[in-house]
């Protein structure tokens, strides 16, 4: 009996060749396994495909609740972005993609996890961690670190020499990962920093703020320990909220990141990011953390959510360091509920509004009136103590100069 390769299977022209290279190369049964995390359109007829190029068998596997509930929400919570820009759309997707991969090699008891990543992007690390941490005994094959293919022509001639189908794909020249979060783009003029992205043919999830309605739209979010769970007063499950925002959120020119960022492997790439939904709910997170949260406790969770975003974009989400940050995060969502108001106009989002059972703020305390709880007498003596090391700082140096 043939050994098992289970191969993360798009669909595409990298994957098809990859199939029966493999069984040329190491006479392995093929698995097929595609996680459809929210790019359902790209998935009809995926089935037939991979059959057709060989394969023993394909597992389509649908995770997208898991995704929003397991990966997407925590994230949120923890207020992860990378270089302050990235919502890591493409990199909290494959830690959900990598232990569904495990899962299928496990279930299959196959030998080695084979992927179609390049030798100098970022999905490469954060397969092999992911699989490592998960089931350090599977052997893992990187076809592009590999073999002496190095063109689309070379894929395309590699599979009529064979007699195999050659998917035939509308092209898109950009580079494009999907999901149910976000959509990336890579390539043509956004390979040069100084040029401006072409956001009339670039944009699939929504528009230019340009071209956004001249009129806004008011929503309300409603949150529960973090997690979102109204859309302007209706319950709604995690996928349809996300859907909804979405198509508010793209409609109105929000989401549109153009970054330069740094990749794990050492060198800087170009892309632009459509993140509509996601946006405005980290936006509205924030709000309410403002409103519940007090100084320390925010000021630290900062720091955590930079970290929490460096680990996730690094590939590390099966790490302890992550499960204890998590910890943190969960201790702070829990006051983390209410609602709050927003408005979407041109790719803004205008704060108009918030409260919470466990709002920190006081009217009392806040207005200008005296209140029981603070006496204007008593801010003379603090400012007194809360500056001390200046004062005598300052007296040390007038001594010193006189002297």
């Amino acid at each position: 009996m043939k050994e098992k390769v289970v191969l993360a299977y798009s669909g595409g022209l990298d994957t098809s060749v990859i199939i029966p290279w493999l069984k040329e190369n190491y006479d392995y049964e093929v698995v097929a396994v595609c996680i459809n995390v929210g790019q359902d359109a790209e998935l009809v007829g995926l089935e037939e495909r991979a059959l057709s190029m060989g394969v023993s068998k394909v597992y389509v596997e649908n995770v997208k609740d898991e995704f929003m509930r397991d990966y997407v929400f925590p994230m949120i919570q923890s207020g992860a972005i990378y270089e302050s820009k990235y919502y890591l759309g493409t990199s909290i997707a494959r830690a959900i993609i990598a232990k569904t991969l495990v899962n299928v090699a496990l279930k299959e008891n196959a030998t080695a996890i084979c992927h179609g990543c390049t030798g100098k992007g970022n999905d490469q690390i954060r397969f092999e961690l992911g699989i490592a941490a998960l089931a350090p005994h599977l052997k893992v094959i990187a076809p592009w670190r590999i073999w002496d293919i190095s063109s689309r022509e070379e894929e395309i001639a590699y599979l009529e020499e064979r007699g195999l189908p050659v998917p035939m794909k509308k092209e898109d020249s950009y580079s494009r990962d999907r999901n149910m979060w976000h959509i990336s783009h890579e390539g043509l003029e956004l390979e040069d920093p100084w040029n401006a992205p072409n956001y009339d043919t670039l944009l699939k999830l929504g528009v230019s703020p340009e071209k956004a309605p001249d009129a806004s739209t008011i929503i309300s979010l409603t949150f529960d320990k973090g997690i979102p769970t109204h859309l302007d007063g209706v319950a709604m499950d995690p996928s349809s909220l996300l859907e909804k925002l979405n198509e508010l959120g793209g409609a109105n020119g929000i989401g549109i990141e153009d970054i330069v960022e740094n990749r794990v492997v050492g060198m800087k790439s170009r892309g632009v990011y459509e993140t509509p939904g996601g946006t405005i709910l980290y936006k509205a997170h924030e709000e309410l953390e403002h409103l519940t949260l007090d100084r320390e406790t925010y000021r630290f969770k900062q720091e955590v959510g930079i970290q929490f975003a460096d680990l996730i974009y690094n590939g590390k989400w099966f790490t302890p360091l992550r499960e204890a940050l998590q910890a943190f995060v969960d201790s702070t969502q829990k006051v983390v509920t209410g609602e709050v108001k927003l408005k979407l106009y041109k790719g803004n989002i205008i704060p108009q509004g918030s409260k919470s059972p466990f709002s920190l703020y006081s009217e009392d305390l806040a207005s200008f009136t005296t209140g029981d709880l603070y006496d204007h007498k008593d801010a003379g003596g603090f400012i007194t103590l809360y500056g001390l090391p200046l004062r005598v700082r300052a007296l040390m140096e007038q001594s010193r100069n006189q002297k």
